[in-house]
């Protein structure tokens, strides 16, 4: 089907007059975020926000029954910032008639379906959302001092139906992240037919898993220990016939502790954000058990589980290994699949043959290169090709470019493990939002933790523009 002009596209002059103050692209957590709070900012501001999909939905192939998230409910898109917004998942439940059963439930961390239904929520009545867009590209038109952002609406089967431009000082990038497959088994993962799955789309596949003779599951994280848990719970005891394999030495419990959660603070983000760029290369690697460890209760459920398979004796058909990397994979026989594996501290190399592969190997950020063609000239980069992002999130740009280009989770090698985590969503969005300004529609806390991450403690800056003063720690003589 041929796009056609769109009526934002007739209507391009009229825009030109009116440009928006902040476009957004993507529709995840982070950039709804950015919307919810953009809609309280006094005097208002002209946004649009755009997403591809017909929908919000946030990672539907892991809704499973029972699991939650691993934040409390108050990281919700706006509390953090903004406890009185009208956005809040309090004022979800309360629009839901079910403030009182949740009072009851006296539930710190609420099911991930739960989050999921009250981001939908916010998603169906926040106005300026606009689903079934997907941008194109974006860039800067000098003569007029603003971003053009090309996008093509999307009919129900997802064909291209017309096509639109907007106008606008500011741009949002929130287009998350995607699977990530491991090369060795990226050609199954790829191949028709193939039961290879990521653990994104692990609810889709579940029955045929249930039903498989034999199931893998690959990655020792919280996604990996999930779904272990659910295969096993599924399937009979004594033939549950399930491998758990894991590259990292143990099936470790994620850091929970109430100061190491202080890394998820924005105290540690400005720590972070202030180091050599080598240094923060290294730290976030050494860091994987802040982010990647599997939830303790998750842990003690796969025990109680396993536990309890050996009440008549015997043990249940599993075999969980972790230190193990898959060097090469193939198919055997048609129907079966052959992992090619090496223990990393034993040395040695075996051969696994199996029915279907669970990969529950995470995510990486979505590339910015095709969206931000356009911009590539202006953009600074780090010594690795990165963006270089500065302490309010803005993508540092040629000094010609007056608009900014605000990221949203693509900064984690600038701003550390804390970009993906949902409790510094809000937090973040209300740093844009004082810098796109000007001014502090949000005042934020000067201090966040208890920890002093350096011998130079760094506050937050009060009104945009003005530079913070570290706070020197006395040092002895």
């Amino acid at each position: 089907m041929t796009a056609t002009p769109a009526p934002e596209a007739a209507t391009a002059a009229a825009a030109l007059d009116r440009p928006h103050d902040l476009v957004g692209i993507g529709i995840g957590p982070f950039n709804l975020s950015l919307a919810a709070l953009a809609h309280g900012v006094p005097g208002g501001l002209a946004t649009a926000f755009y997403e591809r999909r017909p929908a919000f939905h946030w990672h539907p192939g892991l809704l499973i029954e029972g699991a939650t998230l691993q934040v409390p409910f108050l990281a919700d898109l706006v509390t953090l910032a903004d406890p009185a917004s009208p956005w809040s998942f309090l004022s979800h439940l309360r629009a839901r008639e079910r403030l009182f059963p949740f009072y009851f439930a006296e539930r710190f961390h609420i099911q991930r379906a739960e989050y999921d239904a009250y981001c939908r929520w916010v998603g169906e009545n926040l106005p300026g959302l606009h689903f079934g867009h997907q941008v194109d590209t974006v860039r800067w038109n000098p003569e007029r001092d603003l971003f053009e952002v090309d996008f093509t609406q999307l009919d129900a089967d997802g064909e291209a139906a017309a096509l639109g431009r907007a106008y606008t000082r500011a741009v949002a990038l929130g287009i998350g992240t995607e699977p990530y497959v491991p090369e060795p088994l990226r050609p199954l993962a790829d191949a028709p037919g193939v039961p290879v799955i990521h653990s994104a789309d692990y609810l889709d596949h579940r029955d045929a898993l249930i039903a498989a003779e034999h199931v893998t599951v690959i990655g020792s994280g919280q996604s990996g220990a999930e779904v272990f848990l659910d295969l096993l719970r599924a399937r009979p005891a004594g033939a549950e016939r399930i491998h758990w394999l894991a590259r990292t030495e143990a099936f470790a419990p994620m850091e929970y502790s109430k100061l190491g959660l202080e890394h998820f603070t924005p105290d540690y983000t400005r720590y972070f954000h202030a180091l050599p760029e080598q240094v923060r290369n290294d730290l976030v690697p050494r860091q994987w058990q802040l982010h990647k460890g599997i939830d303790a209760d998750t842990i003690a459920a796969v025990h109680d589980e396993l536990y309890r398979r050996t009440l008549h004796g015997g043990w249940p058909e599993t075999v969980l290994t972790p230190g193990v990397t898959v060097r090469t994979a193939g198919r055997v026989a048609t129907t079966k699949i052959e992992l090619h594996l090496e223990h990393l501290q034993q040395g040695i190399r075996s051969r696994l043959t199996t029915d279907a592969v669970v990969l529950a190997t995470g995510y990486r950020e979505r590339p910015l290169d095709r969206l931000l063609a356009g911009l590539d000239r202006y953009m600074r980069r780090d010594s690795a090709g990165r963006p270089v992002v500065d302490e309010q999130y803005r993508m540092k740009l040629d000094p010609s470019v007056t608009g900014t280009v605000y990221v949203q989770n693509a900064e984690r090698h600038t701003h550390g493990v804390g970009a993906p985590d949902l409790g510094l969503a809000a937090w973040r969005s209300a740093t844009i939002l004082n810098s796109l300004t000007g001014k502090e529609p949000y005042p934020l806390p000067r201090r966040t933790a208890f920890t002093s991450f350096g011998l130079e403690r760094r506050e937050a800056p009060g009104i945009p523009g003005q530079q913070p003063q570290p706070a020197r720690l006395a040092q002895g003589r």
